[in-house]
């Protein structure tokens, strides 16, 4: 009794750890630490007609530069796939091999098993040999939206970190993206946005947790039953 309670406990953790892989993490708090630890302002002094820290550049536009700086990203993912595969062969074989004959006639010895003439080592083979497979595969993805980063990191050459996250709560459910990679300063727009497409190493994750997104996972008896694990 006990080692079937123990069988039942590994699966059950098995399928709470895969369930819980599946989701990504939210709510971290790294943008909020990342603007926290960012370059300090400025503090303003008094002067005549030039303060410290209140300056306004003629020549510098709101493009991001460095850590702590925000940019918008257009979630703008469409992916297609698609693979087939078939295969036929076919393959027939004959042989025929004729009686012998010793000095003029043909070879024979014995009788017949029904007693029907003497038999001789005249022979035939026949084969043949088909196969067919076929196989195809499909899979389309789609992503729209935008999410706001921070930067994270200003690579040597020029080129920003960034990381991003988004929690929406909705009624009994959250929806949550987060979002991170490299992107160059000059694919940056005037209006401080950026394409997803244009992101190096890009890692973006969409999920949701709450009533709606348990209603349509599958429980973790069944997660097994259809999992790699199941030896049948």
């Amino acid at each position: 009794m006990k080692r079937g309670h123990t069988t039942l406990f590994i699966l059950l953790a098995a399928a709470l750890a895969a369930g819980c892989a599946t989701t990504p993490k939210h709510g971290s708090g790294i943008s909020e630490d990342i603007i926290r630890h960012a370059e300090p302002a400025q503090p303003a002094t008094d002067g005549a007609i030039y303060r410290v820290g209140l300056t306004s550049p003629l020549f510098e536009d709101i493009r991001p530069r460095r850590v702590g700086d925000i940019v918008t990203v257009v979630l703008v993912e469409r992916t297609n796939a698609s693979k087939s595969a078939s295969t036929s062969t076919s393959k027939d074989n004959s042989i025929d091999i004729a009686n012998p004959t010793l000095l003029g006639n043909p070879l024979s010895f014995g009788a017949g098993p029904l007693g029907n003439g003497r038999r001789t080592l005249e022979n035939g083979l026949e084969s043949s040999k088909t196969f067919d497979g076929e196989g195809a595969s499909a899979q389309s993805n789609q992503l729209t939206g935008n999410i706001t980063a921070v930067v994270t990191e200003v690579l040597p050459n020029g080129y920003l970190r960034i990381y991003g996250e988004k929690v929406i709560s909705i009624n009994q459910g959250d929806e949550h993206i987060t979002l991170s990679g490299i992107i160059r300063p000059t694919d940056i727009l005037a209006n401080n946005t950026i394409s997803s497409t244009l992101i190096a190493g890009a890692e973006i994750a969409y999920g949701g947790a709450g009533v709606v997104a348990d209603s349509n996972d599958m429980g973790w008896l069944g997660k097994f039953f259809n999992g790699k694990w199941w030896p049948f």
